[in-house]
């Protein structure tokens, strides 16, 4: 076996499993689940009738490239999305299935040349980039979205000494959990960092259409912005998952610096790893159609302002950037919280602690909950009402 897979942490939904499994909730009241980032919204009808008519799709092998009309599809989207210029459907875009497995293997593809490799990871993060970092052999750095500094990284603080060692940066925007977004600026220094010392920015951005006011940057336009035509060490990672709430379909693409992407071509045919034909024709309908995702978005944005309403004046807590997650400061230890928010309220959230990794003593999601808004309007706000008054009743602590 490989001896990698000892050093792989537990899941964070299996340390909660195990923190509740002799905790019983109150029997009065039905159970809530904040805790998964799984989006309960009706999926797209017009996708699912695609989906249903492309069933012939099952008796051919698909291609790992996918097919070019859902290349061209995507570049389509991500061009009208991105302002980009250009985005070429044959050498820049990979369809995925998820992002979450081609997270984890862009990592395999392209740790490894360094001599004592660095991936470096945002602190609370997706436990995906920790994961495909320790099965790649390379050591894990971590930089903390800590509450004193608006839950952003401070990326010129980073030393020169990380950076030369980096072969791979993950960059959540939106990020999980907090929803703060990677600004312009933040990219400007990125770039040169990742031209200087050569290493790849993967930008995960499975949140980036589920936002309030502005539409949040992409690492490729910021490409453009900067004078990188090429998106040279750049990819973004994609997801129809959050933005059509199709989970199931397991469709997302990644697209960016060609030269990265044809290595990594040849590393999915050996991983076996293909769009079905059914999916991929299901995509498309997807990614043609933005009416389901303004409507997406007006329903988080109802539940936002509802649910804010209600916990605002009883914990620190505000409204993110983008993304369906809040990320309150607690008055007491997240793990106390959970469990007795569950027993007392039947209501499930995620400890913060859970998603992030002691450094120096700190874990800088230790004394947060995540709380993913996903569930229907109404559950949301009874979920609401029970932490404000499981608060109020707990506020000496």
């Amino acid at each position: 076996m490989n001896p990698l897979i000892h050093s792989l942490h537990p899941y964070p939904f299996q340390k909660l499993a195990d923190l509740l499994s002799s905790v019983e909730p109150n029997s009065e009241l039905p159970v809530i689940k904040l805790t998964i980032g799984e989006p309960q919204h009706d999926a797209p009808s017009i996708v699912l009738e695609t989906l249903k008519n492309a069933l012939d799709g099952v008796s051919k092998y698909p291609l790992t490239k996918g097919e070019n009309n859902l290349r061209e599809t995507i570049s389509g989207w991500a061009c009208n999305r991105f302002n980009l210029p250009q985005l070429s459907a044959d050498s820049q875009i990979l369809p995925v299935t998820g992002t979450r497995e081609a997270l984890f293997a862009i990592t395999q593809a392209l740790v490894g040349e360094k001599k004592d490799p660095l991936v470096v990871s945002p602190n609370p993060f997706y436990q995906i980039y920790e994961g495909a970092g320790i099965l790649a052999g390379a050591e894990l750095h971590y930089l903390p979205c800590a509450a004193d500094n608006q839950y952003k990284i401070d990326y010129q603080a980073v030393p020169d000494s990380i950076w030369q060692r980096c072969e791979l940066l993950f960059v959540c925007s939106p990020n999980n959990p907090a929803g703060s977004v990677t600004t312009l600026d933040e990219y400007r220094f990125l770039l040169e960092k990742a031209k200087q010392y050569n290493f790849a920015i993967i930008a995960d951005e499975c949140y980036s259409e589920i936002y309030f006011e502005e539409k949040p940057l992409g690492l490729l336009d910021a490409c453009i912005q900067l004078g990188n035509h090429n998106y040279s060490n750049c990819l973004i990672f994609q997801s129809l998952s959050k933005r059509s709430n199709l989970p199931g379909l397991r469709s997302g693409f990644v697209a960016g610096d060609a030269s990265l992407l044809k290595p990594f071509l040849q590393y999915r045919t050996y991983h076996g790893c293909a769009m079905p034909l059914h999916h991929q024709l299901a995509s498309i309908t997807a990614w043609n159609d933005e009416a389901h995702v303004a409507n997406n978005r007006d329903i988080y944005q109802r539940k936002f302002k509802q649910v804010l309403d209600i916990l605002s004046p009883v914990m620190s807590v505000s409204k993110p950037e983008a993304g369906f997650y809040l990320w309150p400061k607690l008055p007491m230890n997240d793990e106390e919280f959970c469990t007795k928010l569950y027993h007392e309220e039947s209501v499930l959230v995620l400890p913060g602690s859970y998603l992030g990794r002691d450094v120096d003593g700190h874990n800088p999601g230790q004394n947060h909950v995540r709380m993913a808004l996903v569930a229907e309007e109404s559950e949301c706000v009874e979920a609401a009402q029970r932490i404000a008054r499981f608060i109020k009743k707990h506020q000496n602590l």
